[in-house]
């Protein structure tokens, strides 16, 4: 895992079967768009979070792609669906082959 980069999940412990829950993400991330140059003039390679994935019990709720222009640090706020009790895969997809990780289990009830 690249040093500073850190993700945060906020999902609910628990919702009735068929409710729509809201889930915030945030990544640590400083997302350079390869497009500064550092101060010798030379281009500051891009290093994005370049996609970002969401499943739950193995079947996805939202994929999205990430370009150079998205923001430090990139924040995401999303609705979800729960049919039953389970587990959300949240998946962070960096320009150096790194994948971070971050699971969150859901009771209901």
């Amino acid at each position: 895992m690249a040093s500073g980069v850190k993700p945060r999940v906020k999902v609910p412990s628990k919702a009735a079967a068929g409710e729509t829950i809201t889930i915030k993400t945030l990544i640590s991330h400083k997302m350079e768009s390869g497009q500064r140059k550092d101060d010798d003039g030379n281009r500051i390679p891009r290093s994005i979070i370049n996609r970002f994935t969401a499943d739950f019990n193995g079947q996805n709720v939202i994929d999205i792609t990430l370009e150079p222009a998205i923001s430090t640090n990139p924040y995401f706020q999303f609705d979800s669906l729960v049919p039953e009790a389970g587990e959300f895969v949240f998946k962070w997809y960096d320009d150096d082959g790194s994948v971070y990780e971050e699971t969150k289990k859901i009771a209901i009830g």
